[in-house]
């Protein structure tokens, strides 16, 4: 029989390693699912880790879809490392698009420039309203956070429905659920001609280095975590354990909303009802790679990012379903959690207990007695 028993210390080396060792589990059984499906394997991985970065219109593609990835993931990294379990990021995401969104409609030809700093701050208190309902239930009534802000997710996104499909459907849209499409002012600038790669990326590596220096380098920092990792030791040092939680789901929320801004106003043009493309869950994956450290998540949106483009290239390409990069996000997830259970346990064999031997002159039934059994007495009916 097997047991986990404790390790008395953790390996440094493999609490990074760890990760990749992940990743490459996730290779191999993706080549074997490859296989599976009758698809040449060293295609299909082609397809998901070379075609994404072999020129320089496929790279500027990968960071559009890390830069939401990334944003999103820096806000979850501020809630989990405070011990708050922000899993409704995806809602955050939406409400912040359709405040973005709403903004970007008021928009006309003689709008100036300015209009785009107010998608972004719309955005950006869309998601901190959105958050803020999860702080103030679980602030006052000690509310789930984890259920509130899931179930606000489906809210949000019936809520961007009732809106293209009815205040803000585009009459001249023959009739399909979306807006107009924003003016071109409104439009997030670029950072290089003939690339959609914004300045959305700058923010979000802006933000990276912004959360480094919160968490590893300011007293408000420092509290934040001390608050997740232990209540009371933060209570004794005067830190208050309600402000963290405002800080952490206020930031959170606010990252999801400035990324929809970002995505609406930005690849998108318009609101749909395609939003909501997952990035929200997703990104819970690449904080949880990325260590819930700044560099580290980085470089997991980029990968990330890979299972995106790939799978929509499998689609194209290979004939297979798009849902092959949940297929793939969720095998990464898995087997970084096995890879981590086994980092902090190690598996031993439990051996069965040996039988006592008997005294001699002991009979066998005596043998098989215990000396310390129990004496159980047994009322029955009408006994006093």
């Amino acid at each position: 029989m097997l047991k986990l028993e404790p390790r008395p210390q953790l390996s440094r080396f493999w609490s990074y390693g760890s990760p990749i060792l992940a990743l490459l589990i996730t290779v191999l059984i993706g080549m074997a699912l490859f296989s599976a499906l009758g698809k040449d394997p060293v295609k299909g991985l082609a397809v998901f880790f070379w075609e994404a970065i072999k020129s320089g219109y496929a790279l500027g593609e990968l960071m559009v879809k890390a830069t939401p990835l990334l944003i999103i993931a820096l806000g979850l990294a501020v809630c989990f490392r405070s011990n708050v379990w922000n899993i409704g990021a995806e809602g955050q995401f939406v409400f912040g698009a359709i405040a973005a969104g709403g903004v970007a409609l008021m928009a006309d030809k003689t709008t100036g420039s300015w209009i785009v700093a107010a998608i972004l701050v719309a955005g950006i208190l869309g998601g901190m309203v959105w958050a803020g309902i999860v702080a103030f239930l679980r602030d006052r009534f000690n509310a789930n956070e984890i259920l509130v802000s899931l179930m606000l997710v489906y809210v949000a996104t019936l809520l961007l429905g009732y809106m293209v499909y009815g205040p803000w459907k585009d009459p001249m849209g023959y009739n399909f659920p979306q807006t107009k499409t924003f003016e071109a002012v409104t439009q997030i600038p670029r950072l290089m001609k003939g690339s959609r790669v914004s300045i959305g990326l700058v923010i979000a590596l802006l933000g990276a280095a912004a959360l480094w220096v919160f968490l590893f380098r300011t007293r408000a920092g420092f509290a934040q975590q001390v608050g997740g990792l232990a209540p009371a030791a933060a209570r004794y040092a005067g830190f208050s354990a309600r402000r963290a939680i405002w800080i952490a789901l206020l930031t959170s929320g606010g990252a999801a909303g400035l990324a929809g801004a970002l995505e609406v106003a930005g690849p998108i043009g318009q609101l749909t009802p395609y939003v909501p493309a997952g990035y929200g869950f997703a990104a819970i994956i690449v904080a949880f790679v990325g260590r819930l450290h700044p560099v580290g998540m980085i470089f997991s949106a980029i990968l990330m990012s890979m299972f995106y483009i790939g799978g929509e290239l499998a689609q194209s390409r290979l004939g297979l379903p798009k849902s092959l990069t949940g297929v793939f996000q969720g095998l990464l997830l898995f087997t970084l959690l096995a890879c981590d259970t086994l980092i902090a346990y190690r598996i031993r064999r439990k051996s069965a207990p040996k039988p006592v031997a008997a005294p001699a002159g002991t009979s066998s039934l005596q043998a098989s007695t215990p000396l310390t059994a129990p004496v159980t007495v047994q009322a029955t009916e009408g006994a006093i």
